[in-house]
Order: C-alpha cells, then sequence, then structure tokens
C-alpha cells in the first residue's frame, strides 16, 4: 500500500474517531441535561438569623456581620452524582439502549467530575456565646420558570468543618431544596430506580437508595422575636462558641450546589432552565 493511500486511510480513521466522541458529547446532553448560567448567574446569600450574637462571613478573619454574599457562579453545571461529598462525584460519560420499561437512552458509563461541573464555597460562622448550636432555618430559591423548576434536581451539601483555619471535616449533610416535580420526570440511568444515586465508592455504575435532608429538618426561627425553636427532625448542623464575650474561633462550612444526575426531574426538559437565586439561613440555638 502506497504512502498516500495509508495516509488517507488514517484520516478516515480519525475522522471516524472524531465524529465517535462528537455523538459521545451529544448523547451526554440528551439523557443529563446541561444547566447553563451565562445569561443568568446564580447568587448565594447567606443569613445568620438569630436573636444572641451570631456572626457569618466569607472570610475567615473579617467580614463579619449578619449576612454576607458569597461568590457568583459563571458557566455550567453539568449533572453529577454521589451519595458521600468527601468520596466525590461522578458525572455520566455513555449511555446505552434502555430495556422496554426505561427510556430509549440510558446513562450507563460514568467517571470522575471536575471542580467546574458544581459549585464550591466556602463561608465561615462565630459567635461570642458560650455555646451555640448552628441549624439551618431555611433555604430560599427562585426558579425562572415555575412550569419547569429546575430546583426540583438542585442538591445543596453542606459541610462543617471543626473550629479554627484550615481545619478537618465534622460531618456532612445534603438536601433537596425543592419536593414538587417536573412534569416529564423521567428515571435515565440504567440501574436503579427513583431515589437511587451513584454509589461513590464504585465505578461501574452501581446505584444504591439515598434519601436527602429537606424542610423537615429545619429548625423554626421567628424573625421578629429572634426565638429559634426546635422540631423532632431539625438537624445540627455544627456548633460554636465563644467566652461570653469575645468571639471564639470560626467554623468553616463549605457549601456545594449540584444538579443530582440520579434525580427523576433531571432531563432535557429542563435545558435552558436556571436558578435565579438561592440563599441559606442559619439559625442559632443555645442550650439551657
Amino acid at each position: 500500500m502506497s504512502t498516500t493511500k495509508r495516509l488517507k486511510r488514517n484520516l478516515v480513521f480519525a475522522l471516524l474517531a472524531l465524529l465517535a466522541a462528537l455523538f459521545a458529547i451529544v448523547a451526554a446532553t440528551f439523557a443529563w441535561y446541561i444547566y447553563h448560567t451565562s445569561s443568568h448567574t446564580t447568587k448565594v446569600h447567606m443569613a445568620a438569623g438569630t436573636g444572641v450574637s451570631l456572626e457569618i462571613s466569607n472570610q475567615y478573619s473579617e467580614g463579619y456581620g449578619s449576612a454576607t454574599v458569597l461568590e457568583e457562579f459563571n458557566g455550567w453545571l453539568n449533572p453529577v452524582s454521589t451519595n458521600k461529598i468527601s468520596n466525590g462525584f461522578q458525572k455520566v460519560l455513555g449511555f446505552t439502549n434502555g430495556d422496554e420499561t426505561q427510556p430509549k437512552l440510558v446513562a450507563n458509563l460514568f467517571g470522575p467530575s471536575e471542580t467546574s461541573d458544581y459549585y464550591k464555597t466556602s463561608l465561615y460562622i462565630r459567635t461570642n456565646h458560650e455555646k451555640l448550636d448552628v441549624y439551618l432555618s431555611g433555604i430560599g430559591y427562585e426558579d425562572d420558570d415555575e412550569n419547569l423548576p429546575i430546583s426540583t434536581a438542585i442538591r445543596v451539601g453542606i459541610v462543617p468543618h471543626y473550629a479554627g483555619k484550615d481545619q478537618g471535616e465534622s460531618g456532612e449533610y445534603i438536601f433537596a431544596i425543592n419536593d414538587a416535580e417536573n412534569p416529564e420526570k423521567e428515571y435515565n440511568t440504567a440501574t436503579g430506580k427513583e431515589g437511587y444515586v451513584l454509589d461513590s465508592t464504585k465505578t461501574d455504575g452501581t446505584t444504591l437508595p439515598f434519601e436527602p435532608y429537606d424542610s423537615r429538618n429545619f429548625c423554626v426561627y421567628d424573625s421578629e422575636s429572634g426565638a429559634v425553636t426546635l422540631k423532632d427532625e431539625s438537624l445540627k448542623i455544627c456548633t460554636v462558641s465563644g467566652t461570653g464575650n469575645d468571639y471564639g474561633e470560626s467554623v468553616q462550612v463549605d457549601i456545594y450546589i449540584w444538579l443530582e444526575g440520579c434525580d427523576q426531574d433531571c432531563t432535557r426538559s429542563l435545558c435552558g432552565k436556571t436558578l435565579k437565586n438561592l440563599a441559606l439561613s442559619f439559625a442559632g440555638y443555645a442550650q439551657g
């Protein structure tokens, strides 16, 4: 075979490989849709609503007050999935034909995600009270389309650290923010069923049941009186301490926002939809 023919054949193979790669990219946007924020930037507002001295900042050493605005996210939120944030996120890389009970295409090949696939930032909470337990009192949000709410597929991860700068993580909590349904919901992962997410300890697409926290796990905060009331299911996020006069060491709380790709509500019908804003409200509760 001549050199010219070999070069032509290699070029054809290269083009075919490129087309296959492009098809995979197109398919990936078909089942696990992509959230674009180029024209609608999500802003995360944090408010420490409490009658005692609880302060919040987006910097460890300064800027403390009753509220703070964290960094904006501009770019793409690619659907990812996990049952444990500390183990990382995975995203879909490939699809296969679904069986008679599934959509035509279902996700069946997954790989590690990149940090640009989801939103992560940190806030810092402190008090001058001797001991305050910190709870979420609410997660506020606004969809750009109430008929196709992107919030139904969004998860918020709360990862507190031990008190002090650059300390290790002390726990993690994953919240669903909207229990409504996307009218076109459809479970599009090859394994599992509604309520399942990817098993973060495996890389073969294994899914397992996972129930996120929700509004039932908030505390009740009275904005007029500053009183905090706990419910049976209220979930403590962390504890902050001071001296009674001076502020103690701040507690770092990492915030993750992502699209749960295994959620039935995460479908292509939401392409182009955005979450206009999201706000977390924290409240401090003093025992005794």
